[in-house]
C-alpha cells in the first residue's frame, strides 16, 4: 500500500510557480543568445544604427544629384595596415561604383580578420547598399601579403527624396577590422596585390 500523501493546495501552487519560473529562465537565456543575431539581421534589413544594407542588383535609375563618399579605415588588435586607395569618391545617386581597399599583414603567419562597418549620417545607411564587399566574410591574409579588396556599392535614388537625407551631400563609409572569432581560415576573397617589403 502506497504511503504517498496527496499534495496540498500550497504544494501544487509552489510546483506551478517553480515550473513557470524555470520556463521564464530558459526563455530568457534563449533570448539572450538570439538577441545578437536578431539585432544584426534587423539592422541589416532596416539600416538602423548606421548599418549598410546588402543588395542583389543595382537600381535602374541614376540621378544627376551628386554626393561625396568618404572612406574611413581602422584596425583593432591586428598586425595589419588597412587603407582606402581613394579617401573620397564623387557619386551620382543610383550610380554603381567600386572602391578599392588594401590590407597588408605584417605578421610572420596568416591572420584572419573580419570587418564591421557603418555609415554616417545614420539616416543615410538605409539607402547605402553594397553589391559585394570583403566585410561579408572573414578574410585570411598570408604572412607579409598585401591584398586589394574591392567594394561595389550604390546609393538608392530614394536618398534624394527623403527629407532626412536629401540635403546631406556627404556620406562616410567606415570600416574597422577586428580579429575573427573562431575563424575557419580561408583565402582572402580579394585579388592579391604585391608582396610587402
Amino acid at each position: 500500500m502506497s504511503s504517498k500523501r496527496p499534495l496540498t493546495r500550497q504544494q501544487r501552487g509552489n510546483r506551478i510557480i517553480g515550473a513557470v519560473v524555470a520556463a521564464v529562465f530558459v526563455g530568457m537565456v534563449g533570448a539572450a543568445y538570439a538577441a545578437v543575431p536578431l539585432y544584426k539581421a534587423f539592422c541589416q534589413a532596416t539600416g538602423y544604427d548606421g548599418t549598410v544594407r546588402r543588395a542583389t542588383k543595382a537600381p535602374d535609375q541614376v540621378l544627376d544629384d551628386k554626393i561625396l563618399i568618404h572612406f574611413d579605415t581602422n584596425v583593432r588588435d591586428l598586425p595589419w595596415d588597412f587603407s582606402a586607395e581613394q579617401r573620397t569618391q564623387p557619386l551620382k545617386i543610383g550610380e554603381t561604383k567600386v572602391a578599392i581597399f588594401k590590407v597588408t599583414n605584417h605578421s610572420d603567419k596568416p591572420v584572419t580578420g573580419r570587418a564591421v562597418f557603418n555609415v554616417v549620417p545614420e539616416q543615410a545607411a538605409v539607402y547605402f547598399h553594397k553589391l559585394s564587399c570583403f566585410c561579408f566574410s572573414d578574410q585570411t591574409i598570408a604572412a607579409g601579403q598585401t591584398v586589394e579588396m574591392p567594394v561595389l556599392y550604390f546609393v538608392d535614388p530614394k536618398y534624394a527624396t527623403d527629407f532626412e537625407t536629401r540635403t546631406q551631400k556627404e556620406v562616410t563609409l567606415s570600416y574597422t577590422f577586428y580579429p575573427a572569432v573562431d575563424a575557419k581560415p580561408q583565402t582572402a576573397s580579394a585579388a592579391p596585390a604585391k608582396k610587402a617589403g
